[in-house]
């Protein structure tokens, strides 16, 4: 994806899409919200017989942090957020992570405002500080969460 006439909507749409799509592809079943209340998706688990709500953050791709640094994927979350899980999408690479809320919590390195801003570095070459790189966010790929979210054995891509 080199240069995109996607607008800021369609990306985000994208990214909704494509956890609906791992989600389905893992035969959980999900329906958008109709209304932007802070949800993208509500996800039914018939393993565990429940309901979750998910917001998705979407980055069409890395970008330098800071401006001028290494290549980083980015996402900013309400603190007051209501949802149970958040999705976070690499729509470069059609990656997707997928975070309880308290974990996203947990790893957000900044929270200014009332908002928790998690980020981490792309470049394999980094020697980035532990939390801070895309391999420390390996067991959230949302592929690996099927068992532990929703009590369905994990899938290979």
């Amino acid at each position: 994806m080199k240069e995109s006439s996607l607008q800021t909507s369609q990306i985000g749409a994208s990214g909704v899409l494509l956890i609906q799509y791992r989600l389905l592809k893992c035969g959980i079943e999900s329906a958008p919200m109709t209304t932007d209340a802070g949800i993208d998706l509500v996800a039914y688990s018939p393993k565990k017989k429940g309901a979750v709500t998910i917001q998705v953050k979407t980055c069409l791709r890395p970008k330098p942090a800071g401006g001028k640094g290494r290549a980083s994927l980015d996402w900013w979350l309400p603190k007051a957020s209501p949802v149970d899980l958040v999705g976070l999408v690499n729509l470069e690479d059609d990656q997707a992570w997928l975070l309880r809320r308290s974990e996203f919590v947990a790893r957000a390195q900044q929270q200014p405002m009332g908002r928790l801003h998690l980020f981490f570095y792309t470049d394999p070459n980094y020697p980035a500080r532990k939390g801070c790189h895309e391999r420390d966010f390996e067991p959230f790929r949302i592929d690996s969460r099927m068992g532990d979210i929703f009590g369905l054995p994990e899938i290979s891509n």
